[in-house]
């Protein structure tokens, strides 16, 4: 394999940290660029303003790139200047958009990288989809060399994945009832971070992977039930759950709802046949249940980390009382 010299814009987040982690691991020469400045072992950290393309040109000069990542785009002014910068300044652009910009609800499972890209829901998925159609265009118009990557529900260790996060597993250790969107039957796709980075860090100087979209996620679908009973077991509990329909919840907390009807409460099974014909050894090894051991041990080990949100807290007790199963007088 060559090496290859790596720009990560970003590189400290869940999914960026473990792709840095990887590139350096297969022996890639990994430059990260931040606001911070902030890198890891093996990495040449350089500090900008990334929203400054003047601070980012300081940063840069004279640095040419086999492939930039960009995981703090989210919007469409932000791809564009990226454009303007790395033209003729990289081989190879890697966009992370996001699986949430599929077609929501999908008219059809499995998903593939051809179902359209609808989300009326949530405007984060449509600004993604907005920044896709403005690298789209450059690829066609100049070629410029862009590979979109989706992923889907990507965790580390330091991430529970309900929203509230911790507030979801203090509750269950208190043996209090917690909020489960729907019946908690739909199917979720869920990737540990190490699976989501070896897959992506294999499409990296592919001239096949020009002007293509990929998303990169587990094979292993899960019901939410099923997710939060993993978790609770790993807190050694067993969870009371109170199933609230995700308009209610929407009803009760918009943002929270939002999130819900425009990703989670729909049921989302990928086929990942497009990743694996370019990166044939893509397996993700990590199944959620150990997976959820190594949330609950890392926070754990972090009590610093388990912060509950008294919001949500408050939200999750009103939408208990209102809709846990009672018996109907009479029957």
């Amino acid at each position: 394999m060559s090496v290859l010299r790596i720009l990560v814009v970003g590189g400290t987040g869940i999914i960026s940290g473990a792709v840095v982690a990887e590139a350096v691991a297969c022996g890639h020469d990994v430059h990260t660029l931040s606001r911070s400045g902030a890198g890891a072992e093996g990495v040449r950290a350089h500090r900008a303003d990334v929203r400054d393309a003047d601070s980012v040109a300081r940063a840069l000069e004279g640095l040419r790139f086999d492939v930039v990542v960009q995981f703090v785009a989210f919007a469409e002014a932000h791809v564009r200047a990226d454009i303007a910068m790395f033209a003729g300044r990289t081989n190879q652009y890697i966009f992370i958009s996001s699986a949430s910009a599929y077609q929501t609800p999908p008219s059809r499972l499995p998903v593939t990288e051809s179902t359209p890209l609808r989300n009326p829901h949530w405007e984060y998925s449509r600004k993604k989809i907005a920044c896709e159609d403005a690298l789209v265009e450059a690829y066609r118009s100049s070629g410029f060399p862009v590979t979109i990557v989706r992923p889907s529900h990507t965790y580390n260790p330091t991430m529970v994945p309900f929203d509230g996060g911790w507030t979801v597993v203090e509750r269950m250790r208190q043996g209090r009832e917690v909020v489960v969107p729907g019946d908690g039957t739909s199917l979720w796709t869920i990737t540990h971070h190490t699976d989501f980075a070896r897959a992506f860090v294999g499409l990296f100087g592919r001239d096949e992977a020009i002007g293509e979209a990929f998303h990169i996620t587990s094979d292993e679908a899960l019901t939410w039930n099923a997710i939060y009973g993993h978790i609770a077991r790993a807190a050694g509990v067993e969870p009371r759950l109170v199933h609230v329909a995700s308009a209610s919840i929407a009803l009760a907390d918009p943002e929270w709802g939002a999130a819900l009807l425009g990703d989670k409460a729909n049921s989302m099974v990928f086929d990942n046949t497009k990743i694996k014909a370019l990166v044939p050894d893509f397996v993700c090894r990590v199944p959620f249940a150990r997976g959820a051991e190594e949330i609950i041990a890392w926070h754990d080990a972090h009590p610093e980390s388990r912060r509950v949100d008294r919001r949500m807290d408050a939200v999750m007790d009103a939408l208990v009382d209102t809709y846990r199963p009672r018996p109907i007088a009479g029957f």
